[in-house]
């Protein structure tokens, strides 16, 4: 994930240091908090809903298991698992603030608040003991760390064993000529979206440009196995516009 200089890393298409990244990560994701969920409805024609329904589907979340949500925002992962498990717990665990905050707004928060923790942390340095959780998801946030291994390596490391790793992120089209039409859309079409519905077409150009930064299928694959998880796998979504990825602590 970083260039021949480990000391730099990419921020959409620009090359930055890697101490830079976090804060303009972090002020991306403030600027759009307020405007989160309602982006993610118009960019994806609300098929964003299908893909975390489907999620929740794999993962079969099971009673009383305690989840770890990183970058879970504005919360949507965790209370669509704790709707599905009875007396399990969330910790929803996010670098920017403002995020947890209109999380915290939501009705669903309110309906399930002992249920629920609210986490300012980084996903490279997990604020949390070894062995810690059942479950540990991240939905649409990784290619947005610094290190990308270094954040699998603390998966791995705050899942007791038997865990289960799962990540839903933007991928790869496999057809070429999908994958150029996808990108025409994208780049033409969503920083608009941005500007018209949350007054900020940079961040959503960096977004944009953030998922064609990210690696392919089978690359993130192999770095899931890196951090140490077994029987690793991944299904495409909407012909690979997304795909979700499994793993477990063995």
């Amino acid at each position: 994930m970083t260039d021949t200089n480990d000391n730099t890393t990419h921020f959409g298409f620009q090359t930055v240091p890697e101490a830079e990244k976090a804060g303009m990560v972090h002020g991306v994701f403030t600027r759009v908090a307020s405007k989160y969920d309602i982006m993610n409805d118009v960019m994806s024609g609300g098929v964003h809903r299908l893909w975390k329904d489907a999620m929740m589907d794999w993962l079969a979340p099971r009673p009383g298991q305690r989840l770890l949500d990183v970058a879970g925002g504005t919360g949507d992962i965790s209370f669509r698992f704790l709707k599905r498990a009875a007396g399990a717990h969330a910790t929803v665990l996010d670098m920017t603030e403002s995020m947890l905050v209109e999380g915290r707004q939501r009705a669903e928060a309110g309906n399930m608040a002992d249920r629920l923790d609210w986490v300012v942390g980084d996903a490279m340095a997990l604020p949390f003991a070894d062995r810690s959780f059942d479950v540990y998801t991240i939905s649409f946030g990784i290619r947005n760390v610094t290190r990308v291994q270094d954040a699998l390596n603390e998966a791995y490391r705050v899942l007791k064993p038997g865990g289960r790793l799962m990540v839903l992120e933007f991928s790869q089209l496999p057809n070429p000529l999908m994958q150029k039409a996808y990108d025409t859309y994208s780049f033409n079409l969503i920083p608009v979206m941005g500007q018209i519905i949350a007054n900020d077409r940079d961040s959503y150009q960096y977004l944009v440009e953030s998922i064609r930064k990210f690696p392919d299928q089978e690359t993130f694959a192999a770095m899931i196995r890196k951090a140490g998880f077994g029987q690793v796998k991944y299904r495409n979504l909407t012909m690979g516009v997304a795909a979700l990825h499994s793993g477990w602590k063995i």
